[in-house]
């Protein structure tokens, strides 16, 4: 855009000695550099905002892998499994590898509903999960396997 006409000289005569009585004073002076004492920089922390995403990174919330049906297979009827159920108020059951025995417990309580007083775990050398479940003072071995329909 072109300067106006008609005070365009004595303008630039007031803007030139407007400037030259700053110089005068200081007002333009050399910047002063801010001291560093470390010889590390620290980047400066600065605004974090939350996050808002615009659509969620999962259509729908993942299921867990292991349900109570999926924790116990089946129960053992060998001699040995039922010698168990006699004489140290245990069942035993073989279950899903991946299965802890909290797990187990769990899954036992919620099945046939009965407490256990603790798990025992070994790993046959067929590669599957085998599952003492003791059971408390309140329940008798005999009864449940009757009523799941081991004996």
């Amino acid at each position: 855009m072109a300067p106006p006409k008609g005070k365009g000289k004595a303008d630039a005569k007031a803007t030139a000695l407007k400037a030259a009585k700053l110089v005068k004073k200081g007002s333009m002076k050399k910047k002063v550099i801010k001291k560093r004492y470390s010889v590390v920089f620290h980047r400066p922390k600065t605004l974090t905002k939350a996050r808002t995403p615009a659509y969620p990174r999962k259509s729908a919330p993942t299921q867990p892998k292991l349900d109570h049906f999926q924790i116990l297979k089946f129960p053992l009827t060998t001699e040995s499994a039922m010698k168990k159920i006699e004489d140290n108020n245990t069942l035993v059951f073989v279950v899903d590898a991946r299965s802890n025995k909290k797990q187990i417990k769990d899954a036992v309580k919620k099945m046939y509903d009965i407490a256990c007083k603790k798990v025992n775990t070994m790993i046959r050398p067929d590669g599957q999960k085998k599952a003492y479940v003791r059971l408390t003072a309140d329940y008798d071995a005999l009864d449940v396997a009757n009523k799941i329909g081991i004996i």
